[in-house]
């Protein structure tokens, strides 16, 4: 029987005052005022209903992401997480990180928040830019990006997180660098830095704009990479940089293949039960239907021959190590069923294994797709 893996809880905040056009987030543009007390009364019915898949467990991290959680108001984030608190177990010291966009920030309310309980904060910021900010549909400016962030380092929070993107429309190398520069002259503690993507069902999707072309973006990683290693950050993650002793634990649960409750609209979920098996939920998506009281979408038993997959591919995501032990203490399946495709990853140069810990090596990092297909299930 597998060793339960620790416990996360996403609470997800579908509104924004606009949907960006590269977002494929569950977002819902704003109409109205946000129903902050009903919502919240939801998603605590929501949470109430999923209880029996904890085994009354202790949530280690929280993370209240969107949309845009910082629309709702700091009377509601309280009641939130005092229901949250009322109904689990929750760690002394549990990292409780809500995203913030600059457009929708206030001194009173970032401490308003502070008051609930929210000790880590990431903030939207994306570019330095207002030409770019522009082109991505954001709300903000530069000025109040910066703003946001002297906010949240005078709070003396935990830690904050700087989000900001490259590989925008028509980026020179030298913007995207200078984008970089801004960010580490705020000195955040932890600095989410990653590709722009065209997602599909987006408005970039159906009319594309001019990317750099791959030779540009990996010259802005590689100097990038190298900007932000000089200031102090660690690369852990394939888009995740931190100063020692600042990384998103949140994050690093899911890479790790823990357990988290996922509650609110389009929130998934992965619970791994005491007899074995691992639950997948998904909720309602539309905020109309979630507000009707219908939370579940959909819940289902991973197979086992699905989980050596979805084990490595959140596994190898990390920079880290991956203690061997851990594959059958989460997963319930003995190594010697993906024996074969360690033994193709080892010949291929993607991995490299030591009696303790498998290691992604730096080909296996530039080929992932192909080393994460090896562990597919076969049809």
């Amino acid at each position: 029987m597998p060793e339960l893996p620790p416990l996360s809880l996403y609470i997800h905040i579908p509104w924004c005052v606009q949907k960006c056009p590269y977002c494929d987030f569950n977002s819902h543009a704003l109409k109205g005022e946000v129903p902050h007390m009903e919502y919240v009364q939801h998603l605590l019915d929501d949470l109430e209903q999923d209880l029996p898949l904890t085994q009354g467990r202790e949530v280690r991290t929280i993370f209240i992401g969107g949309g845009t959680p910082s629309l709702l108001s700091s009377n509601a984030m309280q009641f939130l997480m005092d229901g949250v608190r009322a109904r689990l177990p929750l760690a002394a010291d549990a990292e409780i990180t809500m995203e913030a966009n600059p457009g929708t920030v206030e001194a009173d309310r970032f401490s308003g928040y502070q008051k609930a309980g929210i000790n880590r904060i990431s903030i939207g910021v994306q570019s330095f830019s207002p030409q770019k900010l522009e082109r991505l549909g954001r709300i903000h400016g530069p000025d109040e990006a910066k703003r946001a962030a002297h906010l949240a380092a005078a709070l003396g929070l935990r830690s904050f997180n700087l989000d900001l993107m490259h590989g925008l429309p028509d980026q020179s190398i030298e913007e995207a660098l200078d984008d970089l520069r801004q960010a580490i002259a705020l000195n955040p503690p932890h600095l989410s830095w990653y590709q722009l993507t065209i997602e599909p069902n987006t408005l970039f999707a159906s009319r594309p704009p001019v990317l750099p072309d791959d030779d540009a973006l990996w010259d802005i990683f590689e100097q990038g990479h190298q900007l932000l290693t000089a200031a102090g950050y660690e690369q852990y993650e394939t888009s995740a940089y931190a100063k020692p002793g600042y990384r998103c634990e949140h994050n690093l649960n899911y890479w790790r293949f823990g357990d988290y409750l996922g509650i609110g609209c389009g929130a998934h979920g992965k619970l791994t039960q005491p007899d074995g098996r691992i639950v997948r939920t998904v909720k309602t998506r539309h905020p109309r239907g979630f507000m009707a009281g219908k939370y579940m979408d959909k819940q289902h038993d991973v197979a086992d021959a699905d989980k050596p997959f979805e084990f490595f591919m959140n596994r190898f995501r990390l920079l880290e190590a991956a203690p061997r032990a851990e594959f059958t203490r989460y997963t319930g399946l003995d190594e010697s069923v993906i024996r074969p495709q360690l033994d193709e990853a080892l010949q291929a140069g993607y991995i490299s294994e030591s009696t303790e810990e498998w290691q992604i090596t730096h080909k296996g990092k530039l080929f992932l797709n192909s080393l994460l297909e090896l562990f597919l299930a076969e049809e």
